[in-house]
């Protein structure tokens, strides 16, 4: 994981996968885009001939982690959930 402060020009997702995970973990996509604002960390995975990065953004009281993909200059939002405990400490860990 590495320390980054990146602002996207562009946000989109799938609308029913938004839906879904605003069920599943009760986070918006609108207001995962929003948390890209602050430094974060990110790593990088290829799945599927696709490459997907993890976030651990700051949001609110709380850390968010954000599974998206660059389409162009569109950040694609696949994901977004509450950070597992070795996220948050890997963030604290270099943010404090």
């Amino acid at each position: 994981m590495f320390a980054v402060k990146r602002e996207f020009i562009s946000f989109e997702w799938d609308d029913n996968k938004r839906l879904k995970n605003i069920e599943k973990h009760g986070i918006d996509f609108p207001r995962a885009a929003r948390a890209f604002s602050h430094p974060h960390l990110e790593s990088q995975s290829d799945q599927n001939g696709e490459s997907r990065i993890l976030a651990i953004c700051p949001e609110t009281e709380r850390l968010i982690a954000i599974v998206y993909t660059m389409r162009g200059d569109v950040c694609r939002i696949i994901s977004a959930r509450a950070a597992r405990k070795n996220e948050q400490t890997a963030y604290r860990q270099i943010f404090g």
